[in-house]
Order: structure tokens, then sequence, then C-alpha cells
């Protein structure tokens, strides 16, 4: 069985992607493959971030290898924040005040229209690939739901009547942007690996 590994120690995500192949592979996070760097992520696009930490895995082990970045695209806000939707707020990453500033941002302004964005690079025979999935929806003016990370609470997808944060995982996944990405990625290396 191909190994591959994931640019990732976030075992939700390494969950998510296993499930998505099938187990077909052998998915390994960033701790289980030994690699304790910790990857910048400097560029303006979500396509070079990931690209970035996809390329630097491979140097570190001339292995199959995947990363993902993911980031929240407000209309009104020319697309931020975008790539730097994880520290919007400042560099702790703290996902209630990075809530705080973009409603604050969007504080009197009708258009609420967003989407999320994955990007998934993948090195794989020594060559990259790309994936992209996209969630468009809308921008709530208060929270709503527990559940989810990041910005659920304050996003419902269109077609959707509730937020992320009020899904199940299940429910989520009928949306999800990593989802549509990760999906793209199976199904492109279930028919290089003649798995389909």
């Amino acid at each position: 069985m191909d190994t591959l590994i994931f640019a990732t120690n976030n075992e939700n995500k390494v969950r998510e992607i296993r499930h998505a192949l099938n187990n077909q592979f052998h998915i390994i996070s960033l701790k289980e493959a030994g690699i304790l760097v910790d990857i910048p992520e400097p560029h303006d696009t979500l396509e070079d971030n990931a690209r970035e930490k996809s390329l630097v895995i491979h140097q570190l082990t001339g292995k199959d290898c995947f990363s993902e970045d993911t980031g929240l695209e407000v209309e009104a806000l020319d697309g931020a924040p975008g790539v730097l939707s994880a520290r919007y707020a400042g560099p702790e990453q703290d996902a209630s005040k990075n809530m705080e500033k973009l409603l604050s941002a969007l504080e009197g302004i009708t258009n609420r229209k967003a989407r999320f964005r994955t990007v998934i690079s993948l090195i794989y025979h020594g060559k990259e690939y790309q994936f992209e999935g996209i969630c468009p929806g809308v921008i709530l003016d208060k929270k709503q739901g527990e559940q989810g990370f990041g910005y659920d609470p304050l996003f419902i997808p269109d077609g959707a009547g509730k937020s992320f944060a009020d899904m199940s995982m299940e429910e989520k996944n009928t949306y999800s942007h990593r989802k549509k990405a990760t999906a793209k990625l199976a199904e492109f290396l279930m028919t290089r690996h003649g798995k389909n």
C-alpha cells in the first residue's frame, strides 16, 4: 500500500482524508512521519501556501505528500480575510477574536456573500497537482451553533437553513469545501493507482 504524508497534525483532517480515500492509501500525519518542523505560510494565496508546505515535506523526505490551505473569502471585503483567515485578528489564531473582527468589518454592510475555499497541493511521483473545493454562502450578523471550528458559527452555506456550527459532521460534509477538494484528490489518486 502506498504511503502519503499529509502535512498536518490535525487528526480530524487526517481521519477525513483516510475516509475519503477508502483506506486504499496509508495516510500519515507529520507527527507519525517523525517530522517536527513548523512550516511557514508566508504567501498571499492559498495555492502558494499549500505548495510551500508540500514542497518542504517532499524536500525533507523525497516521498509522496500533500498539504492544504483554507480561507474564508468575503465579497464585500475584497476577499478578506482569505489567506489570513486563521490569523485575521492576530498571530494567536483566536477564533472568537477573528469572528468579532469580521462582524465589526461587516457592520452596516448588506452584502454578506462569502465562500470557504480549500486548495490541496499534492506531490505525487515528483510532480505537483492542485485540487480546489469551494463552498459559497453568507455571513450571519451573529453566531449560531456550537459545533465546528473557526468561522463555522457565522457561515451558512448556500442551500442550507443553518450555520456550519449547527450541523453534524455528516451534514457539513454535504457542503464542505474541504470535502470537495478531498474528493478530487481521491479521484485523482484512485485513477492513477488503477483502483477506480
